[in-house]
């Protein structure tokens, strides 16, 4: 396993992502779209999910396939920006036929940031807006840290951030994770700077710390926000073709990703969940292993790009929380 040309999500060819934030507001918006409609599943594990259309995402469903994923800041009012790629979407053409009707199917997920310091005293939900905008920027290339759905997002001491990384397997096929961390839980071990998910590490992503010697995992964690303050939104993606039933499992064996990176994770005030992905342009050639590795994989791609998120999050005016940079006095590459 080894990260892919640009270590990002849109490693799976076929796949952009846009993202748009307002740093009045600290919010913002990322869009996952591919150059067609793609197989799409959810799962989620936390306990205070704010979701869009993540009911037909279930296997027994009509439609097997979206056109875009969306997360967003903003709680429930970051719902709206699903309907503002719909919007984008139906000026392209795009979406399920109804006759000679098209109708976009853009599911989306929210986590909250609503009590960040931004200026959420706006007269007309903003969201929408920041969604069609975000769907307009996609690309192969973007930043991490803080952007997109990232932009206003905090940890259980840490900021948040945008997170994605890539791994190509054996067989050739491609893994890729975009994440929003804006957790209870911790992403880093103790007091300290190494992460939690260190020993899933390529390539020294995320610093290259390794776990400390010696650590409390046993140690009883206090919660540090509010019932509904916190969430990790995921889309986990491959080009490895699945049906929606085998990107559920995907999207089942990712979380572990999630809990590896993240402590605690899946509590009742997060709103964890991870989407997942196949744009099917390569065969399963082996029924089982292949699903079997491609479980393995997305938790590991899954907690590298959590860490990743937060490591890469920038200082700004106004912030209630140290970045990890900040923290930890240390100095960040380009990304």
């Amino acid at each position: 396993m080894k990260p892919g040309a640009r270590n990002l999500i849109t490693d799976v060819s076929g796949l952009y992502v846009g993202n748009m934030a307002d740093a009045a507001l600290r919010s913002g918006v990322s869009v996952l779209v591919g150059d067609a409609p793609f197989t799409a599943a959810v799962h989620v594990m936390g306990g205070a999910p704010g979701t869009r259309e993540t009911d037909l995402l279930a296997p027994d469903r009509l439609v097997q396939e979206v056109d875009a994923l969306v997360l967003a800041g903003g709680s429930a009012f970051g719902l709206d920006a699903c309907s503002g790629v719909v919007d984008g979407l139906a000026a392209m053409g795009r979406g399920f036929a109804v006759g000679a009707v098209r109708v976009p199917i853009v599911p989306g997920a929210i986590l909250f940031d609503l009590l960040n310091g931004g200026d959420k005293g706006w007269r007309h939900n903003p969201y929408a807006g920041m969604g069609r905008a975000a769907l307009a920027a996609a690309e192969t290339g973007f930043a991490l840290g803080s952007v997109g759905a990232g932009f206003g997002a905090a940890t259980g001491f840490l900021k948040g951030g945008l997170g994605s990384a890539s791994a190509v397997l054996g067989n050739g096929v491609t893994v890729g994770a975009l994440v929003a961390v804006n957790a209870l839980g911790s992403v880093t071990v103790g007091d300290g700077p190494q992460f939690w998910a260190a020993p899933w590490e390529l390539k020294d992503e995320f610093g290259g710390l390794g776990l400390p010697m010696l650590f409390d995992g046993a140690a009883e964690p206090v919660p540090r926000k509010r019932m509904g303050e916190a969430t990790t939104l995921a889309i986990v993606a491959t080009d490895a073709a699945l049906t929606q039933a085998q990107a559920q499992r995907m999207a089942i064996a990712a979380h572990d990703g999630m809990a590896r990176a993240i402590v605690p994770s899946h509590t009742p005030m997060d709103g964890d969940l991870v989407f997942a992905v196949s744009t099917g342009a390569r065969t399963v050639a082996d029924p089982v292993a292949d699903p079997f590795l491609l479980g393995h994989a997305a938790a590991c791609v899954l907690a590298r790009a959590i860490a990743r998120g937060v490591y890469a999050a920038r200082a700004m005016p106004g912030d209630l929380q140290p970045t990890w940079a900040t923290r930890f006095g240390e100095v960040l590459p380009a990304f």
